[in-house]
Parts: structure tokens; C-alpha cells; sequence
């Protein structure tokens, strides 16, 4: 079969059945990316013959004759338009002009959908977006969902605006800096971690227990081994027999050991029973089908409320107290217990009284880069795997302590990761894949499918929130009673911290005599839950600021003027329920003050859009707070390595990886800054285990904070290095000034190529660490204006509004994205976003399709404000903010529909069916 891809010819043989996608990718097209193999992400968008289709369901056996252009086939036409000899693959720095549109415009975070976007939209005609604001672009785009934007970038850049700018040598902070894998990212050219070759690849596919909870008596695999093409059948026979957990943090008894590679006991549908490896995917899935288990099926429980009460299926009874667990014979996973005060007494005695419950559903974070592993031998014998991984440092370690491996022998690479929030903190394809390798000798790679992110992935905790909250006449707090039930699901990855955290600045914010905690994480034989954006603050964030508002509207209180008579300031202890404990939790910084300042003026304001025309429409106003700290506790490490070059280009090792955040981007502010160059002079290498020594990794909002920080040291050491070896050499003391051509020593500019004339390369180079301690607390504050359809139960956002206080921004339009960012995945999580689960554990809507991710049209404008501070713990006064815009927004909005409707939401998603009948119920 002939076709054309971006101009070049190809012949080649699709398979039976083959996509259009597939195919693309094995002409190693890693361009075409695979978000979901179902026609809903559009990441796969090409253009056949110039109309734009996704090509995971186009049938490859229809693309005979046709012209297929991918997007870097758009930059090979940017190229010709400026030289028409150019051919085949578009060359750095001619784009195509909607590529060189997202570029100027920030148009992408993680960038995994940003090549399909770029495909979509260069089919868009000028009248087309033309007219108002973003003009048709929801229903242009409506094939195209991004999970990292909230979409107002991408708007920009396709009505031609331009957000970033390009500073001169030592002014980057504070200026909006293009990524610095911009270009290759619109092209689709920068790699993630499945876009290479690698000869002799075999796939591997794993078979999933039917049942909730099952015991294995055996497993008959002579069929499958017997199948053409398969290579191995593995067992809970071929596992270490060493427990372990998926969540990954930097003390690893952070996290329960109740897990192995392969397992005897299968505890959620779809948990690993055998996983067989093969030349192919097709083989390895057809061997699945051929292996022949016999199950003992065991009791199970899905319902969290009944996990300790005597009698209920125990799911992990059998654990020591070597696995961490609270208490296994209760399905205790952990447990919170504690009281400041008498906080009965002050609920009985307060002149307000609100007491409530409030449910939070089970959300999935729909990355949209699936998690995948390859792994392979490299020259010196050494297993190396290439992870989609937010951690690939921790992921290391842990797999040296399961398979008893010296670090030596394994090499960990995170390439770019096309989203994590939370999900790729944890280890769930490496360890299979590793073991893979150990029996075939062989690279062996393992891709989740979309379903298996919805089914086998862990997923946000699903809570219960038991408030009660008490106030004197005049507004001030007395009492806070807090009991909180978490479903971790069948393991208890992450369980442990998210009820621990989520505990801790929902509480602390809050200046009040009288605190009760008791909180609980309990297992079911409901898939696993793990770690999602704001890690547990955003489930009880929710119930306690719905509390709060009710409490303010019981006392007559404008709720800005209640939380400000009520939350921490400088000087107050932040305290859950013990005012003894010791931290390192600081104020570097104080800008909640602000933050209130800037939401209630923005909602005074009332910009935004107008609410429906209708008798039916109901408008009201709401606002939440959120404190969050600015890094994990008990240690957040990072290593660095600088180093320089003759022509004074500077090259940075650093572990941490980016998935979308922009630490990379701060990272070369943060240095060119401190260096006196520019950030096209850096040159970045990161998240590779064999660079520096180690990074805890790129989770609670660390990225920017920590490493910036050992960035920082390197540089200040190799800076007075530079500084000195250039006054050697010149044989003059007095002032020298870096800069980026070399080093000023009075009216002589020492070059770096002089530097390193008599000069090994080596001597020009310096280490950075930082450990995470202190830490500082940062501070959002939501504010929303809703109209609400008492007819149908349709939530319209007018208005929204978000305060933030990050310290210095360092890059204004990166942050404002991380806001707008985690403010719309919050909306989905608020409105739309929820797994239904059918009580048995089967997940009933295991695709996008029937999830409702929010797509362009679901998104309102985000206004975004910055407070006015500078933390004393933070590179240059800087604080982290990945995380923190996810907290106050559920909060916000179902406080603006209680104020709409005159009824109390309690559960979310808030979705149109669950709002009519609080009308009509």
C-alpha cells in the first residue's frame, strides 16, 4: 500500500484491523500520540488529504493514495514557505503559523495534546475566528480536550495573541519566558515516553482478576505459552515475594507494604493474576484470553462506612506490623484521633451551630499520556526503563529493594510526561515490566489503555466529611469538629498521607480554641486510590469552607468578613489539634489579607458574563479559602550539577521532571537570572538517574521550590569561581561582573573561551542541594458569580475568580496557567467528573466519552490576581502553586449555588441531575 506522509512517500502493509495511528507510529511518526485509542481526546489528529481526522479510528486500510500531514508535516510547510527546497521534516525554527501562535501564545502546559490541537486548528479558516472573543473556537475545538490549560491559552493563541516574552541577558524573573521545548513541543517532535525505537521490542499485556476478591488455587498457562510469538507467561510464582506499596514518597514507610508484583489474593477487578509478554500486543492479549485460573471467590465490601465493622471481609488480615498498617484486622489503613479544647462544650454553648455531611465522588485524573514503561539492556549489562514518571528517582530505589538490586544495576528515565497530577507519583508498570526483562533477557514494554487508567489506575480518595462548626455572637470561631472516612480502596498507596494532609491546612487555616480530628482510611475491595492535585485538601477543603459559609450566613456575616476575622495571621500557631507539635511549617510569606482583598473586589466589580434571560434563573455568590503548604513534610531532596562551557553556554543536571508544571522553564529563569545570561544559553538535562545524585521528585507543588533552590546554590558557587579565575587571570583584583559573554574585570572582558584556555573543563563546574526545610505556606482564595436553572438544574459560571499568593512570580503567564489550570479541573470535579462504580466494583463509564472531561465549551474565563509578597524560604522569595488553585474552587462554587437556590449542596459533582433534585426532591 503507497501514501504520502508529510510529502515523502511510504509503502508499507497495515495489519488486519490496524489504525491509522498505529501505523503512523510504526513509521515512527511518535508525533501521532495515543491519548486514547477511542476518537475522544484528538492527541492522534492528522489531516488526510487536508481535512483533519483522529487517526486512532481511522482504519489504516483506507489511507491507500492519500496524503497523510502530521504536525511536524505542518512545520515542513512552514519551512517551504520560506524555502522551498526544504523537504521531508519541518527543521527547528520554521513553523508552521498556528504551531508559532501556540508558541507566542503559552498554548500548552505538559503538551501531549498540543500536536493534534496544532493539526485541528491549522484548518481553521481566518473568518473563522474572527468576531468575539474566541469566536467559534468551543465548537471548533470541541474534538480537541486538554487537561492541563483550562483552555484560555489556547484561545489566545488561535485569535493571535501573544503572552510570552523574550528578556535580555539577567532580566528573566518576572517576565513570561516561552518554554524552552516550545517549538519542538508544536511540532511533536519532543519526546515522551514511548515516542523512540527500539529493535527487538516485545509487548506485554496482563490478565485481570473477574472478581472483587478472589484467592488463586492455580494457574494452567500451557495454552498460552504454547501461542505463537509468546516469549513468557508470568505468575505470582515468578514475583519476589516482597511486599511493597505503589505511592511513592521519599521515606517509603510513608506508604503501607501490602502489595507485590504478582499476588495469590486478588482484591479490586482487574488487579494483576498473570501477565504474559510477547512480539506483539495482539499475541500477548490473545494469551491472556488462553490462560485458565481457578479462583476461590471471597467475601467483599464496597461500602467504606462498613470496612470496620466486625465481621466485614478483611482485605489485608493477614499483614504484620511490618506492612504499617493501623490496624489490618479492622482494614484500618491509618487513623487520626485528636482534640484541642473541649470541643463539646463550645458546640453546646455557641451562639451559632452548623453541623452537616458532605460526600466527595471517586475522580480519575485523565492524563492524558497514559502510563507506560519501556525498558531495555544497555552496553554494560544495566536494566534501563524509560517511565512515564513523576518520581523516576523513588521509582529506582523501590525497585532495587523489591527485586534486591544494587543502584548500580538500574537506570531510571523520565522523559517529558504528558500530565501526572498526582497519578504518576506511583509504581505501576515499572515493576511488571523489569520482571519481563529478568525472565526474557529481552526490552519489553507495558502502555495502560484508556481503560485501564479508569479501572486499574488509583484515582482521587472518595470521602466522607462529618462538620460541625461553632461561632460566638460576634463571629469568632469556638469550636471545629472534624470526622473524615477515606476509601483507599483494596490498597493503601498514598492512604496514609492524603487523610494525614488533607487533615492538616483544611484545619490549621483556622484560628479556633477548640479542634476535634478523627479521621479514618479504610480499605474496600473498590478499585485503589492514590494521590491527586491538593493530595486529600480538596475533599475536606470542601466541607469545611461549605460550613463555613453556613455558619457566616447563620450569624448575618459577608463571608470575606467572616474569614478574616477568623484565619491565621503571622504571629498565630497553625494548629490541627495539638498546639505541643513541632514543624518546620513557616510564614515566609503572609498574603491571605490580599487575597480576600483582591477576590471581593473582583466579584464587586462584576465582570463576567450576564445571566441567562429566564424566570427560571436563580444568581448567587460564593468564595472559598484554601492554605496549602509549599512542600511535603519530613524531607523533599534535590541535587543539582552546573557546569559551563568555552562558549558560555550553561548546562544544568537536575532529577526533577516536568509534566506540565513549568519547573524547567522557572529553572532557566531562576539560573540565567543568577548567571547574567540569557535562557536560550541553557542548556537543561533532567530526570534521568544516572545525572545527579538524587531528586525526591516533581509531586506536592516541589519542582520549582526545591531544586530552584540547589539550582541557586550551584549557581552562586560557580559564579564566585567564574569571578575569581577571571581576576587570576587578568592579574587585577577589584569588582568583576559576570556576564553572558564572559567576565568583566574592570575595562577587560575575560571571555569563557580565555576562561577555559589553561583551564581543565572540569574545574567550571559546582553542586547545588536542597532538602525542603523549612517550609511556607501559600494561600488561594475563589470567588464565583452562577446563575442556576431551577427548571433543570443547569450551574451556568458567570464569573470566576481566583487570588493567589505565590511569592514572586517568577513567570507570570506559566503561573497564570497553573491557576486557570487546576481551576478548571476543580469545575470538573465540582460539576461534571465522576466514576460510576456499580456497587460490585465494576466501573460503568471506563472512557472519556461518558466521564465528561471539561472540554473548551465547559470552561469559563478564570480572572486571575497575585498577591504582593516575597517568602523568605522560596528561590528569590518565590512559593510553589501546581497544586494549590485545585483547593478553594468546589468550595467557592457550591456556596454561590446555595446562595442561588437557598439550598445546601453536599455532594459533588454538582451535576444538573443532582441539582434538580435538590430542587424537586
Amino acid at each position: 500500500m503507497r501514501f504520502e506522509v508529510n510529502g515523502m512517500p511510504v509503502e508499507t502493509f497495515p495489519a488486519a484491523g490496524q489504525s491509522l495511528r498505529s501505523l503512523l507510529r510504526d513509521q515512527e511518526h511518535f508525533e501521532v500520540k495515543k491519548g486514547c485509542d477511542a476518537g475522544d481526546c484528538g492527541a492522534c489528529s492528522v489531516l488526510v488529504d487536508g481535512v483533519p481526522m483522529h487517526s486512532c479510528i481511522y482504519p489504516a486500510a483506507r489511507i491507500e493514495g492519500r496524503r497523510v500531514t502530521t504536525a511536524d508535516g505542518l512545520a515542513t510547510i512552514g519551512a517551504t514557505a520560506t524555502d522551498p527546497g526544504t523537504a521531508g521534516r519541518g527543521e527547528a525554527g520554521h513553523l508552521h503559523p498556528v504551531q508559532q501562535a501556540f508558541v507566542d501564545g503559552a498554548a500548552f502546559q505538559c503538551g501531549f495534546c498540543t500536536p493534534g490541537m496544532v493539526v485541528t486548528a491549522s484548518t481553521f479558516t481566518e473568518g473563522q475566528l474572527s468576531g468575539e472573543a474566541h469566536g467559534d473556537l468551543p465548537r471548533l475545538m470541541k474534538g480537541n480536550l486538554c487537561r492541563c490549560t483550562g483552555y484560555r491559552a489556547i484561545g489566545d493563541a488561535l485569535c493571535g495573541r501573544t503572552n510570552v516574552e523574550r528578556p535580555l541577558a539577567g532580566t528573566s524573573i518576572g517576565k513570561s519566558v516561552p518554554a524552552p521545548a516550545g517549538e519542538r513541543i508544536v511540532r511533536g517532535v519532543e519526546p515522551f515516553t514511548l515516542d523512540l525505537a527500539t529493535p527487538g521490542l516485545l509487548h506485554l499485556s496482563v490478565l485481570g482478576s473477574p472478581h472483587p476478591h478472589a484467592g488463586i488455587r492455580s494457574i494452567d498457562t500451557a495454552a498460552a505459552c504454547a501461542l505463537p510469538g509468546v516469549h513468557a507467561v508470568l505468575t505470582h510464582l515468578d514475583s519476589p515475594d516482597v511486599l511493597f506499596s505503589t505511592g511513592r514518597h521519599q521515606n517509603r514507610t510513608d506508604d503501607p507494604d501490602d502489595t507485590r508484583v504478582l499476588d495469590t489474593v486478588a482484591r479490586f477487578r482487574g488487579q494483576r493474576v498473570a501477565a504474559v509478554v510477547a512480539d506483539t500486543l495482539a499475541i500477548a492479549e490473545a494469551a491472556c484470553r488462553l490462560i485458565a485460573v481457578d479462583y476461590e471467590q471471597l467475601p467483599a465490601n464496597f461500602d467504606p462506612e462498613l470496612a470496620t465493622a466486625p465481621g466485614s471481609p478483611l482485605l489485608h488480615g493477614e499483614k504484620g506490623a511490618e506492612s504499617g498498617l493501623a490496624d489490618p484486622a479492622a482494614n484500618l489503613v491509618a487513623e487520626l484521633h485528636g482534640e484541642m479544647g473541649d470541643v463539646a462544650a463550645a458546640l453546646t454553648a455557641g451562639h451559632a451551630v452548623v453541623r452537616g455531611t458532605w460526600r466527595t465522588q471517586r475522580v480519575t485524573h485523565v492524563a492524558l499520556e497514559t502510563h507506560a514503561t519501556r525498558g531495555w539492556f544497555d552496553e554494560l549489562g544495566r536494566i534501563v526503563l524509560r517511565t512515564s514518571s513523576q518520581v523516576p528517582y523513588l521509582v529506582r530505589d523501590e525497585l532495587c529493594h523489591i527485586f534486591g538490586l544494587h543502584r548500580s544495576q538500574l537506570r531510571v528515565i523520565t522523559a517529558r510526561v504528558g500530565g501526572g497530577f498526582g497519578g504518576k507519583q506511583e509504581l505501576l508498570t515499572e515493576d511488571i515490566v523489569l520482571l519481563a526483562m529478568q525472565k526474557t533477557g529481552r526490552p519489553v514494554q507495558y502502555e495502560f489503555s484508556r481503560a485501564d487508567e479508569f479501572t486499574i489506575a488509583p484515582t482521587r480518595h472518595p470521602m466522607r466529611i462529618r462538620v460541625a462548626v461553632a461561632a460566638d455572637a460576634e463571629g469568632a470561631l469556638t469550636a471545629i469538629d472534624v470526622d473524615v472516612l477515606a476509601d483507599t480502596g483494596a490498597y493503601g498507596n498514598h492512604g496514609p498521607g492524603v487523610m494525614f494532609h488533607g487533615c492538616n491546612e483544611s484545619l490549621s487555616i483556622y484560628r479556633c480554641a477548640n479542634k476535634r480530628v478523627d479521621a479514618r482510611s479504610v480499605y474496600t475491595n473498590n478499585l485503589p486510590s492514590g494521590a491527586f492535585r491538593g493530595y486529600g485538601l480538596g475533599q475536606i477543603i470542601f466541607a469545611v469552607e461549605s460550613a463555613m459559609d453556613e455558619l457566616a450566613r447563620e450569624l448575618g456575616i459577608d463571608p470575606f468578613e467572616f474569614h478574616r476575622r477568623n484565619v491565621i495571621v503571622p504571629g498565630d500557631p497553625m494548629v490541627v489539634t495539638d498546639p505541643d507539635e513541632e514543624s518546620d511549617l513557616l510564614y515566609g510569606s503572609y498574603g491571605l489579607d490580599q487575597c480576600l482583598d483582591l477576590a471581593e473586589a473582583a466579584l464587586a466589580r462584576g465582570n463576567g458574563v450576564q445571566p441567562p434571560a429566564g424566570d427560571s434563573w436563580r444568581v448567587g455568590t460564593g468564595m472559598g479559602v484554601a492554605m496549602i503548604a509549599t512542600l511535603p513534610p519530613r524531607g523533599h531532596f534535590a541535587d543539582v550539577t552546573l557546569s559551563v562551557d568555552a562558549s558560555g553556554t550553561y548546562s544544568v543536571g537536575v532529577g526533577t521532571a516536568d509534566f506540565g508544571s513549568g519547573t524547567t522553564t522557572a529553572h532557566t529563569q531562576l539560573l540565567a537570572s543568577a548567571m547574567n545570561t540569557r535562557v536560550e544559553r541553557i542548556a537543561m538535562r533532567q530526570s534521568d538517574t544516572d545525572i545527579v545524585a538524587h531528586d525526591t521528585g516533581a509531586f506536592g507543588s516541589a519542582g520549582t521550590v526545591v531544586a530552584g533552590k540547589a539550582i541557586l546554590v550551584a549557581a552562586s558557587a560557580l559564579r564566585a569561581r567564574l569571578l575569581e579565575g577571571a581576576a587570576v587571570l587578568v592579574g587585577a583584583g577589584g569588582a568583576a561582573e559576570l556576564s553572558e559573554r564572559g567576565v568583566a574585570v574592570g575595562d577587560r572582558l575575560v571571555t569563557f573561551a580565555e576562561l577555559f584556555a589553561p583551564t581543565a573543563a572540569s574545574e567550571w563546574t559546582a553542586t547545588g542541594s536542597d532538602d525542603g526545610s523549612p517550609r511556607s505556606v501559600a494561600f488561594n482564595v475563589h470567588a464565583f458569580r452562577v446563575a442556576v436553572d431551577t427548571a433543570t438544574g443547569e450551574v451556568r459560571i458567570l464569573q470566576s475568580i481566583q487570588a493567589a499568593d505565590a511569592g514572586v512570580v517568577i513567570n507570570p503567564e506559566q503561573l497564570r496557567g497553573q491557576v486557570e489550570g487546576g481551576t478548571a479541573q476543580a469545575i470538573g470535579t465540582a460539576l461534571y467528573e465522576e466514576m460510576r462504580l456499580d456497587g460490585e466494583g465494576r466501573v460503568l463509564n471506563p472512557e472519556i466519552r461518558n466521564y465528561h472531561l471539561p472540554q473548551f465549551a465547559d470552561v469559563p474565563h478564570t480572572e486571575v490576581y497575585f498577591a504582593d509578597t516575597v517568602d523568605a524560604h522560596g528561590p528569590i522569595g518565590a512559593k510553589s502553586m501546581s497544586e494549590a488553585p485545585y483547593n478553594p474552587v468546589a468550595p467557592a462554587l457550591a456556596n454561590a449555588v446555595r446562595d442561588a437556590i437557598g439550598l445546601r449542596p453536599v455532594e459533588l459533582p454538582m451535576s444538573r441531575d443532582r441539582v434538580w433534585r435538590m430542587l424537586h426532591g
